[in-house]
């Protein structure tokens, strides 16, 4: 990777010399102007600077740049002469602004790659916020529920083993999930995952993710509005099924008063339209803008029994989609609640020969 990001920068660099040079001589011999070729020149290490990696390329092509300036746009032309004191003073001038310039732009994307590692070391901290938050709940109930099954075994009724029992599984059950969308979305943003797509009929999606949702929230209705048509969608169907199940499953956690859940999906063109609906409370306009990021501040939520991902799961449906060159939003309803909306490209039909 480093041999390519050289190769790369080099080939760039001579590349924007040689249009540098080209441009200056095609100028000179048309409209006879010689002092808009330093600027030429400097714009072009601004360039090479911006678009490189290392300051290194900025001062080469500072040098290359004065030395060109003199052999092939100053008197006496295509001949090296620094004895004139003009060309040598230009030559001079040339050279600290290009330097200058290289300089200043390297420093430039430096404070930037810093202002980008501070942004993401404060997300990080935000998240292991929220996951200590969202954790310690499930953990101290798994943790109660499985001491009084030890201390009280024989004071308990079979009815009291299986309810503590059944709380153990469901908390255990979420724990599961939280972990998975965690390892999920640590993955995809660190480039570890390698996203293979298959083409993945749109009803068998639908099932797998009613099939698995409904392990969860088996009293909970979801009102399905698929296409007629067959539809094939290139995909990770395990990963996009997590998305859709996340979005449900957020509506049920978070949609305070839903009565209605909806899974549509629509065509429009090459896109493939998935939309979750709720006619919930609704999305607080604060958390409109960082619902996907999954490093908003817990605020002052209880540490109860309502178990909240913080939007970690949100976080982990952007970054799948993201992955499949998919689009997602969200919107509050004027009518109440919201809709969770993302886009997916279909398979190209081939017309058969």
């Amino acid at each position: 990777m480093k041999k390519r990001t050289i190769l790369k920068d080099t080939v760039f660099t001579m590349l924007i010399l040689c249009i540098a040079f080209v441009v200056s001589l095609v100028i000179m011999q048309t409209f006879d102007l010689y002092t808009t070729i330093p600027a030429i020149f400097t714009l072009a290490v601004f360039l090479i600077s911006r678009y490189t990696e290392s300051y290194v390329y900025g001062v080469i092509g500072s040098l290359v740049g004065m030395f060109a300036v003199n052999f092939a746009f100053t008197f006496p032309y295509f001949k090296f002469n620094f004895i004139i004191v003009e060309n040598l003073v230009s030559a001079i001038v040339m050279l600290i602004i290009s330097i200058m310039t290289s300089v200043l732009t390297t420093e430039l994307k430096r404070q930037e790659r810093i202002r980008v590692e501070t942004e993401k070391e404060k997300m990080r901290a935000n998240l292991l916020r929220a996951i200590s938050h969202d954790l310690r709940t499930p953990l101290t109930t798994i943790y109660g529920s499985s001491s009084a099954m030890v201390e009280n075994a024989k004071d308990l009724s079979k009815e009291q083993m299986v309810e503590l029992a059944a709380g153990i599984s469901q908390d255990s059950q979420w724990l599961i999930g939280m972990v998975e969308n965690l390892l999920s979305v640590t993955k995809i943003d660190s480039g570890d995952m390698k996203l293979i797509k298959t083409p993945v009929v749109l009803e068998e999606l639908i099932d797998s993710v009613l099939v698995r949702f409904k392990k969860r929230y088996p009293k909970q209705e979801v009102q399905i509005e698929i296409p007629d048509e067959f539809i094939n969608i290139p995909m990770d169907a395990v990963l996009m099924t997590q998305v859709i199940v996340n979005m449900l499953e957020n509506a049920v956690q978070h949609a305070v008063g839903m009565e209605t859940l909806i899974l549509r999906v629509s065509t429009e063109g090459e896109n493939a339209i998935f939309e979750i609906i709720d006619d919930g409370c609704g999305i607080p306009k604060e958390k409109m803008d960082r619902i996907f990021t999954g490093y908003f501040e817990t605020g002052n939520l209880p540490a109860d029994n309502q178990k909240r991902n913080m939007g970690i799961g949100l976080s982990v449906c952007a970054s799948i989609i993201k992955a499949h060159e998919g689009d997602i939003i969200v919107e509050n309803l004027k009518e109440g609640g919201c809709c969770f909306r993302f886009t997916l490209k279909m398979e190209e039909m081939l017309d058969e020969q």
